[in-house]
């Protein structure tokens, strides 16, 4: 397993020698082995870790995950930060689990900020990856969605990289075991009342015996898949930088659909700073606006973001 950390870590240009890495450690299996791993690394690269762990609040007995990961960083003799909060008490729109993972890269990033670590490590694993591809294929997604999960991402200034991306979950799990470590455990994972447990529990099994290797393949696919994104991003971040804010319709139209969809994305999150919100359907909306609608129309979307159509142009602005 460290061999294949190490080949990732090469492949994907995650850490650097001298790198300050801050370490999202929950106490399950993944971030348990990813602290386990680069320390083993530490000297090599002459890393400077720290482990950081947030207690949700979510369940009564959760600040004893807490004082599982305080003596686990004890143990390994890496510095730790732990913070509380009460994530049901935080007013915000999605599902718990979007709220949850929101406030905790909100504490990593003000974290590594005051410590000015070099990169965050989170402990997703090639079946998360699998898991995440097929998820989004069935909920509909285009390249960017397929992408799954980057073993290297920029969000906000911060550079987030995920070492375990090409060790699978059986592997993680037995390499605990054999340095006699007992992680902490989510029991919601055994329960199939939220889509990624039933996508885990009961769909990947199924498609295994049509094909052993089908997480191999779908974590393979979403590299893949990755690497066609980033290239038309470039394509479409030269193409976007000539057209200006103001997009004059006439070249805009002349431009393969593929480049068009992603200079709209890329106008939305130049306001944003997201595109998390948005759907094929509000593409859609913005492609009807310039091909088919009356000047002076408008798109609104969300975030407070709208599209208006003026003469021969089309611009993206706040309101």
């Amino acid at each position: 397993m460290l061999k294949t950390v190490k080949q990732s870590i090469k492949k994907y240009g995650l850490i650097k020698p001298g790198d300050r890495i801050l370490l999202g450690v929950s106490g399950g299996p993944d971030s348990l082995v990813l602290a386990l791993v680069l320390n083993a690394l530490k000297e090599e690269l002459g890393l400077k870790l720290q482990i950081a762990h947030l207690d949700h609040g979510l369940r009564k007995d959760s600040g004893q995950d807490a004082v599982f990961v305080r003596k686990f960083a004890g143990r390994l003799g890496i510095p730790v930060t732990i913070a509380k909060t009460k994530i049901r008490k935080i007013n915000g729109k999605g599902s718990i689990e979007e709220i949850s993972r929101n406030a905790r890269l909100a504490f990593f990033f003000s974290l590594a900020k005051k410590i000015k670590a070099d990169k965050i490590a989170l402990g997703h694993n090639l079946d998360d990856n699998a898991e995440t591809v097929l998820m989004r294929l069935i909920r509909g997604a285009g390249l960017y969605g397929l992408s799954a999960i980057s073993p290297k991402r920029e969000i906000n200034g911060f550079c987030l990289i995920r070492p375990l991306i090409e060790v699978g979950r059986a592997e993680i799990e037995a390499f605990l075991k054999t340095k006699e470590i007992k992680p902490l455990r989510d029991k919601t994972n055994s329960e199939d009342i939220y889509f990624r447990n039933k996508i885990r529990n009961q769909l990947l099994p199924l498609l295994q015996k049509y094909n052993p290797l089908i997480k191999e393949n779908l974590s393979r696919t979403a590299r893949i898949v990755a690497d066609d994104y980033d290239y038309l991003k470039q394509e479409a971040q030269s193409t976007a930088k000539k057209l200006g804010q103001r997009i004059d319709i006439k070249k805009f139209c002349k431009l393969h659909p593929a480049i068009q969809r992603m200079i709209l994305r890329l106008n939305i999150k130049r306001l944003c700073n997201s595109t998390r919100r948005i759907n094929f359907q509000h593409i859609s909306e913005i492609e009807d606006l310039i091909f088919n609608r009356p000047e002076n129309s408008v798109v609104d979307l969300p975030n407070g973001l709208a599209v208006v159509k003026k003469k021969n142009k089309i611009y993206f602005f706040k309101q």
